[in-house]
Order: C-alpha cells, then sequence, then structure tokens
C-alpha cells in the first residue's frame, strides 16, 4: 500500500526565479528558495518516490487533468513573464502508473479526469521552480495535476480524497505540493514594478495573515469554512483548487494536524505567498 509522506502549501513565484540569477534582484527571495530545498530534504528522509503537484499554472477549464508522460523533458520560457524565467532546462522521471491510479479514482467518484502523453505537453512553472529546488538531482518522479479554474471548493476537496486513495491503492511515497499563492490579485499595470516585493492589498495582508495564524494552530476547520469566501474575496489563483485538494488529501474537517511554517510570509507582485509543511495523519482505513 502506498502513502502519503508529505503534504505541503508551496510558493512558486517566478521571482524566486529571478532571485537566483545574477543582477540587482539576486537573493530577493532567499527565505523561500531555503524553503523549498527543505521541503525537498524532508521528501527525502521520508522516502518520497514520487511528487504529485497541484499546479496552478497548469489552468484547465473542463474536468481534470494529469501529465502522466514517461519523462518530463524540454526548455522552458514563460509566456506570462519571459523576462523572469526562460532557458530552464529540465528532465525529470514521470509517473503514468500513478497518473492512471488517480485518473480511475477521479472517475470513480463521480468526476472527469484525463491522463496525457503529447509530446509537446510541457511542465509549468509552478511545477518547475520548486522542483528546480526539491529535486535537482532529478531521483524523485513528478506528475502534475491541472487546477480547473472553474472548480468549486466541494468539487477539488473531493479530488484530493481521490489522490489519497490512489496513492493507497498503489506502491508510492508520495509528497503532495499544492504549488499555489494564498491572495493572488495583482496590482495595476501602472504600478506593478514597485510591488515587487509587496501585497496589492492590506485587505489581503491581513486575510492572509489570518490563514496562516488558523493553519499553524490547527484551527483547520474554521479555516475550511471560510475558504470558498477567501478564494472569492481574495482573488484565489487556479480557484485554490491546490488549497481545496491539499486538505481533502488530509481528511479535510476531521484534519486536526498544525502547519509548519517554513519561511515569513511575504508579497510577489501583489500576491501573497509562503511555504507551509502540514504533518501527515495516520490513514488507518
Amino acid at each position: 500500500m502506498g502513502e502519503i509522506v508529505l503534504a505541503a502549501k508551496i510558493t512558486h513565484v517566478p521571482s524566486i526565479w529571478l532571485s537566483i540569477q545574477p543582477g540587482k534582484h539576486f537573493g530577493i527571495r532567499r527565505p523561500a528558495e531555503l524553503a523549498l530545498t527543505e521541503i525537498g530534504r524532508r521528501a527525502r528522509e521520508r522516502g518520497a518516490d514520487t511528487f504529485l503537484v497541484a499546479d496552478t499554472h497548469w489552468m484547465n477549464s473542463i474536468g481534470f487533468h494529469l501529465n502522466g508522460k514517461e519523462r518530463h523533458q524540454d526548455s522552458y520560457a514563460s509566456h506570462e513573464l519571459p523576462h523572469f524565467i526562460h532557458d530552464l532546462e529540465y528532465d525529470y522521471r514521470g509517473d503514468p502508473e500513478l497518473a492512471e491510479l488517480v485518473r480511475e479514482e477521479i472517475v470513480a467518484g463521480g468526476q472527469k479526469a484525463l491522463v496525457h502523453t503529447y509530446r509537446d505537453l510541457g511542465l509549468e512553472y509552478a511545477t518547475l521552480v520548486p522542483m528546480y529546488f526539491m529535486n535537482g538531482d532529478s531521483a524523485i518522479r513528478v506528475l502534475p495535476i491541472g487546477c480547473n479554474i472553474y472548480s468549486t471548493i466541494e468539487e477539488n476537496r473531493r479530488i484530493g480524497e481521490a489522490l489519497l486513495r490512489a496513492v493507497r491503492r498503489s506502491d508510492r511515497k508520495v509528497a503532495f505540493l499544492a504549488s499555489g499563492s494564498l491572495s493572488h490579485a495583482f496590482p495595476p499595470n501602472e504600478i506593478a514594478e514597485s510591488l515587487l516585493n509587496d501585497v496589492s492589498s492590506e485587505i489581503n495582508r491581513e486575510v492572509d495573515m489570518a490563514v496562516l495564524d488558523m493553519w499553524t494552530e490547527g484551527r483547520i476547520a474554521e479555516f475550511l469554512q471560510m475558504l470558498p469566501d477567501y478564494n472569492k474575496r481574495c482573488t484565489g489563483e487556479g480557484a485554490m483548487a491546490d488549497t481545496a485538494m491539499l486538505f481533502g488529501l488530509l481528511g479535510w474537517d476531521d484534519y486536526a494536524g498544525q502547519g509548519e511554517q517554513l519561511c515569513p510570509y511575504f508579497g510577489s507582485s501583489g500576491t501573497g505567498q509562503v511555504v507551509v509543511d502540514f504533518p501527515v495523519p495516520a490513514f488507518t482505513s
């Protein structure tokens, strides 16, 4: 029987990639770099053989999709911010077997899912930036699941439950990564550059900080009650699908764990960012 050995909410913002390039922005995201590296270290320490990534930059409009290629190999440039991320070479093993199990469990739960192996289907930066820090030797398989931008919190809760069922049917030790922001409201173009290191709204900052208090204090049921409104009012990235999947996988409002915040909360081009590791409960049924 497979198991979830790690579950984390992580940042992937392009300014992390900018932070490791020579120039005036070098080192601006060092705490996030270290936090992502620590997640990778913990995954290895716990024997993970697959990173299952809920990628909020692989945005789907119909159904749920998995990149089930045997091997992910290409060079990447961001279509959104090509001056931040370009010429990013990558080469990771995929996990087609786990992808098919996930598809089966999503369909068994009454939802639609497809596994794809198209030659030109590459990885998005919500997977690639974290993998650079977590999986530098490419030793751990990579399986991305896209985030449906029209999905509901309830739908994504059920996807998270399906992910858990699929992992338990497998022989894998899986590290699950909810790769997305907290609040995600971009500023107007005229002032965007001035908010490289800030959040676009003080209300969003305060709500993000309250959410982090709930996570680190174990007030998960309270957080989940507000999650649909949080997603709507704070402009959730990818419908906050990654976050709903995360807590669906962990047990939803029965989950009693306390998240461990691994880097300070920070703003990036108006959005709220953090890395939090959630202890995985012992699943007995």
